[in-house]
């Protein structure tokens, strides 16, 4: 059944004109009264649905039933990644929606490629937040994962260490380093390491805060930083992966295999 976001409030028996976006694309779809389709709202859940009128720029639709399903990943997963250039971000933030990602922080590094600031970054974030929705809408999540703006990884990593994590609980946070001293990150998602001064003990499914550079990784002092604010250290084997890949490798190791 085709699903489409529906960024409103959706109650059982109400009619109501899809936004321009689901409406395109119903119409795309060459959809006709009587058909059914799914919406969600990103508010929990998803409704099943029935196309009532096709007008020429708008599409009215009924709502018949709110079916309580989830698709998240039973661990949160943040990603903070160095953004790295042409389309791979796009890319990026579609493979990782797929895969559960929870949000994404891009971040300017001393080695980052694409440097956004200003109105062009903000056209940027609305541009990866779309690419979210729809990625949704073809995985089956009912959770739009938050594109967050575009933060330099100096300013990120100070306002991290003032923040215990996502909702206020404890998370683990993790650096993907190229520097020597570091473990395992499937070894550090089972033992469990408490962050320093962590309020709570880490658990199996804590959030994850994962910070990644873009081609040629974190400069040392970025580094640096991170390690001196508390972040953990950690590999992913012995091999030289892409900017991009690496983000989704982790991410696939917290969701997939917690």
């Amino acid at each position: 059944m085709p699903r489409f976001h529906c960024p409103l409030p959706l109650t059982i028996g109400d009619e109501l004109a899809l936004p321009a976006n689901a409406a395109r694309h119903v119409q795309v779809l060459r959809m006709q009264p009587g058909m059914a389709l799914t919406l969600f709202n990103g508010e929990g859940g998803e409704f099943e649905a029935e196309v009532l009128r096709m007008g020429r720029s708008d599409v009215v639709v009924r709502i018949h039933r709110h079916l309580t399903l989830e698709r998240e990943a039973t661990r949160p997963v943040h990603l903070a990644v160095g953004m790295p250039a042409n389309d791979r971000m796009d890319w990026l933030v579609e493979k990782a929606t797929e895969l559960g990602v929870a949000s994404i922080r891009p971040l300017v590094t001393a080695h980052t490629v694409l440097r956004l600031k200003g109105e062009r970054a903000e056209k940027k974030q609305a541009h990866w937040q779309s690419v979210a929705v729809a990625a949704c809408e073809q995985c089956g999540r009912n959770r739009v994962p938050t594109i967050h703006p575009v933060t330099d990884v100096s300013d990120w990593l100070a306002l991290a260490a003032v923040q215990p994590g996502p909702d206020d609980s404890a998370a683990l946070r993790v650096v993907l380093s190229l520097a020597p001293g570091t473990q395992a990150l499937a070894h550090a998602l089972h033992s469990h390491p408490n962050p320093p001064g962590a309020a709570a003990a880490i658990t199996p499914t804590a959030p994850l805060l994962c910070l990644s550079g873009p081609e040629g990784g974190l400069s040392p002092a970025e580094d640096a930083a991170a390690r001196a604010a508390g972040w953990l250290p950690v590999h992913l084997g012995a091999r030289v992966l892409r900017a991009e890949t690496a983000a989704l490798a982790a991410l696939v190791l917290a969701t997939l295999h917690p």
